[in-house]
């Protein structure tokens, strides 16, 4: 599959899925080097590193990675080049918080549903309007200056991801961070220029899209997590979104990996193998490449999938249960198929 200059090998790949593993400083550690190497020798075709924040406010928790201090670029730098070094591209998804911030890991005694106190470790999260996601601490409604800033960091952190030699560059706009949450009326009730109708909610996606492609190197691919629809009335719709890819195109935008629902904790979600492929030929016929997630778990839905419905597939839990899943669902003999250090295991 080509993207711009960029040549992958396969169409299937790692799904970014958070280890909340960083130190304290916010870099990758040995964790991430052998649980991304593991997967980039498995066969998968680009390996999109976990959700990494633009800024300390814009994570998850204390244990998300960050692009924004070059102690954390030179870890990250080693990490790409492991997974370059065993076969596989790679790549960084980029995360933009927002209200779903400052809560805790989720095998500790709080999970992702608590707050974590600035008392404790955490900070006080932003958003486009002061509407908390489920129980967790109620975000300050951003400035104007506090947009600014934000739109700085993502162009520091483009940057810094071309600097640590990532060949793709991606973002999580979709289920429930910053930038889905200017799109949807469901979480962005502003009543200046950045909420209201359609194209006020579409200024700050588009304006982190083009912070974005200022700091990323235009022969190299950028990828955004879009949502398709909130799967509620009164929230994003599938019109919507078609507005939204379209202008992202216009942008510098490659391919959107498509995703429903998950903006708020009542929300449908979608749990059937390519559930969310139904939505991607809209967008296809807008010249948008595009990828799914969500559910995959056999190599038949591979086939199914891809280049049929999708461009590319990407594969999470099951690739945390088995790193060499996208081997196994290649097939063929494993002479042709697995690495040569593990041909004598067949």
């Amino acid at each position: 599959m080509q993207l711009r200059d960029l040549t992958l090998p396969n169409r299937v790949w790692l799904s970014p899925m958070c280890q909340y593993s960083a130190d304290e400083r916010g870099a990758p550690t040995s964790w991430h080097l052998a649980h991304y190497g593991a997967r980039a020798a498995g066969g998968v075709g680009m390996v999109m590193v976990e959700a990494t924040a633009v800024a300390p406010d814009m994570r998850t928790t204390a244990g998300d990675l960050g692009l924004w201090s070059k102690h954390q670029v030179d870890a990250h730098r080693r990490l790409a080049e492991l997974i370059r070094s065993v076969g596989s591209v790679p790549a960084v998804q980029l995360g933009l918080a927002g209200r779903k911030s400052s809560h805790g890991i989720p095998w500790d005694n709080t999970g992702t549903r608590h707050p974590v106190s600035p008392a404790d470790g955490g900070w006080q999260p932003l958003a486009p309007s002061p509407l908390p996601f489920s129980g967790l601490t109620t975000p300050r409604s951003m400035s104007a200056a506090d947009i600014d800033r934000v739109l700085g960091d993502v162009e520091r952190a483009a940057r810094n991801a071309h600097r640590a030699g990532y060949e793709a560059l991606g973002l999580q706009g979709s289920n429930g961070y910053l930038f889905h949450q200017f799109l949807s009326p469901l979480a962005n009730e502003r009543t200046d220029a950045w909420g209201g109708d359609l194209e006020r909610r579409l200024r700050f996606p588009l304006a982190v899209v083009s912070a974005l492609r200022a700091g990323w190197p235009a022969e190299k691919p950028l990828v955004i997590r879009t949502p398709v629809t909130d799967l509620l009335d009164g929230g994003v719709t599938t019109d919507d979104t078609e507005v939204l890819v379209a202008r992202m195109a216009e942008l510098g935008v490659d391919l959107v990996d498509i995703n429903s629902g998950v903006l708020v904790p009542e929300a449908p979600r979608p749990s059937e193998p390519l559930e969310n492929t139904r939505f991607a030929p809209r967008l296809r016929k807008l010249g948008m490449l595009t990828a799914t997630s969500g559910s995959v778990t056999e190599a038949h839905q591979l086939h199914e999938a891809v280049p049929n419905s999708v461009d590319a597939l990407l594969v999470g839990r099951a690739m945390l249960r088995d790193p060499y899943w996208a081997l196994r669902a290649r097939g063929g003999p494993p002479a042709d198929v697995w690495p040569k250090q593990y041909h004598r295991a067949f």
